[in-house]
């Protein structure tokens, strides 16, 4: 994963369990929730800046990368992609129109299916209505507790063909999970050093919620420590359920 990340086009493939690739036109990220406090992706760009890799020459300090923007284009197989694993495409250092240029590319590729998340939904919502929203580009928001469920309202505002949740790392119960308007759920705990514990008790709650309201849920991990350790079975099985849209696309 590691050795291909400071490669031209900044694609690799990934071991996220919901997704194929990433594509990484922005770099670096603040933190700006509690979900932040362990950040994978900081660790990441400190190990990559050790190793010498000079797109992360300044560690985790936000960096645009306009030479990455159009490597989608490139890719003729299709793929499902992760936007930014290393950055929010909506933090307040990137401008407008930079991310116009990002969104511009990924209705030039229907052949991929792009996932972008953000913890800012309130830029998000204030930048939605002047971009283009192709049935292929997936929105959504990270909720890791119950404070930060306004989130989802403004996802609402978001004109994606799929509006979905990461609700990871879980660091608390959410028992009233507001799921108009949302069409995927995606848990997992939160993982590496430091790592806070997350109560089966608030997984099985938002996954009967889920059934409730008839969206699909995915449980990503219970991470910790070691990960692969822990796995990722819930009740006894995994759960690996999909928008329709996607099962429409298979």
């Amino acid at each position: 994963m590691v050795s291909n990340e400071g490669n031209r086009d900044m694609a690799q493939n990934s071991s996220i369990e919901w997704t194929e690739a990433t594509w990484n036109p922005v770099t670096g990220c603040t933190k700006i929730s509690p979900g932040c406090k362990f950040c994978y992706a900081e660790r990441m760009a400190k190990r990559l800046k050790a190793m010498g890799q000079e797109r992360y020459r300044d560690g985790f300090r936000v960096t645009l990368q306009p030479d990455v923007v159009e490597a989608p284009l490139r890719w003729r197989k299709p793929r499902v992609i992760f936007v930014n694993s290393m950055s929010d495409l909506f933090h307040q250092s990137v401008p407008p129109d930079f991310i116009t240029q990002c969104f511009d590319v990924m209705k030039r590729c229907p052949q991929h299916t792009f996932r972008v998340l953000t913890k800012r939904a309130t830029r998000l919502a204030q930048l939605a209505p002047v971009l283009e929203w192709p049935d292929n580009v997936w929105m959504g928001v990270s909720v890791e507790n119950a404070d930060y469920v306004s989130r989802i309202d403004e996802l609402r505002t978001v004109p994606a063909a799929v509006r979905f949740l990461s609700v990871e790392p879980l660091i608390g119960p959410i028992e009233d999970l507001p799921l108009d308007g949302i069409h995927w759920v995606i848990v997992g705990g939160e993982s590496g050093p430091g790592a806070r514990p997350m109560e089966e008790d608030w997984v099985l709650s938002i996954r009967d919620q889920c059934r409730a309201a008839d969206v699909p849920f995915f449980f990503k991990q219970w991470g910790g420590v070691n990960k692969k350790r822990t796995g990722r079975e819930l009740d006894g099985r995994t759960w690996d359920e999909m928008p329709r849209i996607q099962q429409e696309l298979v």
